[in-house]
């Protein structure tokens, strides 16, 4: 296999660690904090997970390691979609399960959960660890979306890792796979299986995070990934003057990636889900709030411009979800059938038309007719639009067309609006991870294998005070049920964790709001460039914008 020169240096980097976790293993001691309850629900979800609740935070720090000397034999799964850093995760576990003892083993169970299932694995070994230290992707062991949620799919789990001698599993995921994690330790802990459960957060979408977890990983390469391709689009935009470009980004159910592609690029628009839906803005007042960008810039004889639109934007108009709930609704159970037999679109306009209100009916009016259709494609699982499958971009620069016809109607706009349109999603999730991921990572990895050294389950490994160079950074962890609330899935109240959404009174939100007047007027477009691996500390090693702000 031909292996590119960064490639090969890549595999020669070595990981920065917290300070504590440098110490040597002898070295390493843990440090109690309070005592934690959930976020919200504390009743019930105490009853839920009454081995594991109100567990203590915990700090790793220097002193004489009081833990008991055991072999340990560790079982990872990579659960959901690909971020970058989850092979360093690994490699930081497999590092410190040897640095411990030598004879300890780490277990890759193949395709995500489905693997515990299948007792599918690879016993890990230095040459085939080695392969994939810092470097994108998870196809060290694949990944998988199967979910681990019942009482029969536990006690399989816990037969297959008995019959391996397994005793503990790290599960990288992010909320749901975490949640599901927690789900897991609970029920080890109940029929007393010996067997440990420790989860590391991972999401590009960058909403799992709290007071704890200050970031998931992959949000850094990601974020910067995409900045620099947007940077790259509003040069040429800059360069061409011609074309208003729309970019959807990743974010399904919040704006994270969206607010630090703009924190770093400086786009004329940049849409926030959760301002959005705070407001209850329609999706004319979206497209006027846009159109008024490119009328004032042609007006400056600009007729180009930088538009980045979240992934699950139209959630967040109050309007849309109404539509899309009574379509959910409209085509329920076999329901379904009787729409696709129609033969033509006009006659399955016509059955919406019957069965929506006069008001949703409205908002699926004014939609372009490659929306409206968009709207009843394949279904999800639950058989619930996808509405992944929406091409926002698209739905938002065609109100932004008609919107600016109605202008020009009128006499208050004479510019040219030419489109192009960009998602950038695939494209982040696999990268070299940043030097600040392959750290943050290694890190959680590194600390993942303390915490089961230690006797701790139903643990999120913990790495915070990211801001700081990494020697600062500060190691432990903390019970996964304090992340915790009740909400209502499938008719059913189910506990998991708390989704984080932009705060709109936070830092980042803030310096955004101060800042986009100007922006959506002037070219102010900064270019940052692609990712750098080697060089000073302040261009390699840098975190988010959105995490110095929140830090700072």
């Amino acid at each position: 296999m031909k292996i590119s020169p960064l490639q090969l240096a890549r595999y020669q980097y070595a990981p920065k660690l917290p300070g504590m976790l440098r110490n040597g293993i002898a070295e390493i001691c843990v440090q109690n904090g309070a005592a934690t309850e959930s976020v919200a629900d504390q009743q019930k979800v105490r009853a839920l997970f009454p081995n594991t609740y109100g567990k203590n935070e915990i700090t790793f720090r220097k002193g004489e390691n009081t833990s008991e000397a055991r072999k340990l034999t560790v079982g990872v799964i990579l659960s959901g979609g690909q971020a970058p850093g989850g092979h360093n995760v690994i490699c930081g576990l497999y590092d410190a399960l040897k640095a411990l003892n030598p004879e300890n083993q780490l277990y890759g169970f193949k395709g995500g959960p489905s693997g515990l299932l299948d007792n599918n694995f690879i016993v890990f070994g230095d040459e085939y660890i080695d392969q994939y230290r810092n470097t994108g992707g998870f196809d060290i062991i694949g990944s998988g979306r199967t979910k681990l949620e019942t009482e029969e799919q536990f006690a399989v789990v816990v037969e297959n890792c008995k019959k391996n001698g397994v005793n503990a599993i790290v599960i990288i995921g992010g909320d749901d796979s975490n949640t599901n994690a927690a789900v897991l330790a609970e029920f080890c802990a109940a029929h007393n299986t010996g067997i440990q459960v420790i989860g590391c957060p991972k999401t590009i979408d960058g909403d799992l995070k709290n007071e704890d977890i200050e970031c998931s990983f992959g949000f850094d390469t990601a974020t910067k990934t995409y900045s620099e391709l947007i940077g790259n689009i509003a040069r040429d935009a800059n360069s061409a003057k011609k074309y208003w470009h729309f970019i959807k980004v990743m974010g399904r159910s919040a704006s994270h990636v969206a607010l630090e592609c703009a924190l770093q690029t400086q786009p004329n628009i940049c849409l926030i889900g959760e301002e959005v839906a705070e407001k209850k803005m329609s999706l004319a007042q979206v497209a006027d709030m846009i159109a008024d960008s490119v009328a004032a810039r042609a007006a400056n004889g600009m007729n180009f411009g930088i538009a980045i639109i979240p992934e699950g934007i139209v959630e967040f108009v109050p309007e849309f979800s109404v539509l899309i709930a009574e379509i959910n609704e409209l085509l329920a159970g076999e329901k379904t059938q009787q729409f696709n037999a129609l033969p033509t679109w006009a006659e399955k306009y016509a059955f919406i038309k019957a069965g929506l209100t006069e008001a949703s009916f409205s908002v699926f009016a004014i939609l372009p007719e490659n929306i409206q259709q968009q709207l009843f494609l394949e279904r999800d699982p639950h058989g619930n639009v996808q509405v992944s499958l929406i091409e926002s971009e698209k739905l938002f620069s065609a109100l932004v067309k008609e919107n600016l016809a109605q202008r020009k109607k009128n006499g208050t706009y004479k510019g040219k609006f030419g489109t192009q349109h960009h998602f950038l999603g695939y494209e982040g999730r696999c990268a070299f991870p940043s030097n600040f991921d392959a750290d943050y990572c290694y890190s959680l990895g590194y600390n993942a294998a303390m915490l089961i050294q230690y006797g701790y389950t139903g643990y999120l490994s913990k790495v915070s005070n990211l801001q700081a160079p990494a020697d600062q950074w500060v190691a432990g962890g903390m019970p996964m049920t304090k992340m915790m609330n009740i909400e209502r899935r499938n008719g059913k109240d189910k506990p998991v964790i708390r989704k984080a959404l932009v705060e709109l009174d936070g830092k980042p939100f803030r310096y955004f709001a101060a800042h986009r007047d100007q922006w959506a007027i002037e070219t102010c477009y900064t270019y940052p460039g692609a990712i750098q691996y080697f060089g000073p500390s302040e261009v390699c090693d840098q975190p988010t914008i959105t995490l110095t702000l929140e830090k700072a």
